[in-house]
């Protein structure tokens, strides 16, 4: 019933910036605590960002101090601002509420030189 949509993939140099953007109903997000996940060809999926209704944060070590989770409550969005990006952040990246709904299609983060 609910669609999750991440736009704002694409291909960046090591050291390169994207912005990630996830819309969903507001009903989702006014209730549920928002994650980011990424997975790689063979890999498991796995959580690297969440943030709760009231705005508190969490991230994967191997991300501390580059990617940025946030809500903007107006546009029913979930942001993740990913900086200083390494070749090993390349993943598809969905965005989901925890506890978890269906997934949507992720988009697309390659991170090559």
């Amino acid at each position: 019933q609910v669609q999750l949509v991440e736009s704002g993939g694409g291909l960046v140099q090591p050291g390169g910036s994207l912005r990630l953007t996830c819309a969903a109903s507001r009903r989702f997000f006014s209730r549920y605590t928002m994650g980011w996940y990424r997975q790689a060809p063979g890999q498991q999926r796995e959580l690297v960002a969440g943030i709760t209704t009231s705005g508190s944060t969490n991230y994967d070590d191997s991300v501390k101090g580059r990617f940025t989770i946030s809500r903007d409550k107006a546009k029913n969005t979930v942001y993740l601002q990913m900086n200083s990006l390494k070749p090993e952040d390349t993943a598809v990246y969905y965005c989901n509420i925890i506890p978890n709904s269906p997934w949507g299609q992720g988009t697309q983060v390659t991170v090559s030189s």
